[in-house]
């Protein structure tokens, strides 16, 4: 039998390679401007206005763009290196502490709302139209508990929040509904409920408990993946 261990290769450590370049730069934060004046704002319920790219191109370009894009990215500086251990109950504000039982109170509403039986269907139980249907009903007491007692601002401001669970014709849910959460938010921040102080809070209490409720939600109703192109982002469903 012939020897074959002088054949074999030898072992080399392995040696620690320097780690990709990138060449992109990291975006620039643009500055989030202190809320506004409440005696100078009105309220409007939200409608679809990006239609066309003419339209995307005038949303690119407004003040809104960069306060939505300032928000989210100070949201994210305000979490660099800290774990979600680091914020304990005893930390958050009454208004953050109010947004958690409110999540609470949608998540009581989807087990109200059982999924009805759809045989060989692999998506979109029509149950979610009901716990739709349910939340539409019962959010405006939950906005009051935020302090919000004009009844156009919370109008315009549950559109966002109603919106954010997912689409009630296709049964669905993307990132473009959990960016709507993220707007829910910061009409809380513009209505000064919220404040800088209460960002850390935001991120790691509120998301992600959001992101947990979103989880039960989709795996109740079995809502599809929104516009999902699979290898363009690591999840089908969220995006921050």
């Amino acid at each position: 039998i012939p020897d074959l261990r002088d054949r074999l290769p030898k072992l080399q450590p392995r040696r620690r390679q320097a780690p990709p370049s990138n060449p992109l730069p990291l975006p620039e934060t643009p500055e989030l401007p202190s809320p506004p004046d409440l005696s100078t704002l009105t309220f409007k319920k939200p409608s679809r206005r990006i239609l066309s790219p003419k339209d995307h191109d005038l949303f690119l370009a407004s003040p809104t763009y960069k306060l939505v894009v300032g928000f989210v990215f100070s949201l994210t500086e305000s979490v660099v290196d800290t774990p979600v251990s680091a914020i304990r109950d005893g930390d958050l504000s009454p208004a953050v502490k109010t947004i958690l039982q409110i999540l609470d109170k949608v998540q009581d509403v989807v087990e109200r709302s059982p999924p009805e039986e759809q045989g060989d269907s692999r998506f979109g139980n029509k149950g979610f139209r009901d716990f739709l249907d349910l939340a539409a009903e019962e959010h405006t007491e939950w906005h009051k508990q935020l302090g919000i007692t004009s009844s156009a601002a919370i109008t315009e401001i549950s559109t966002y929040f109603l919106q954010s669970f997912g689409n009630r014709t296709r049964i669905d849910y993307g990132s473009g509904h959990e960016l709507n959460f993220m707007l829910w938010l910061l009409c809380l921040y513009q209505l000064g409920i919220v404040t800088r102080a209460d960002f850390r809070s935001l991120v790691l209490k509120v998301f992600t408990q959001y992101l947990s409720l979103m989880r039960i939600i989709q795996s109740s109703y079995y809502l599809e993946p929104a516009g999902s192109h699979g290898v363009w982002g690591l999840d089908d469903y969220q995006f921050l």
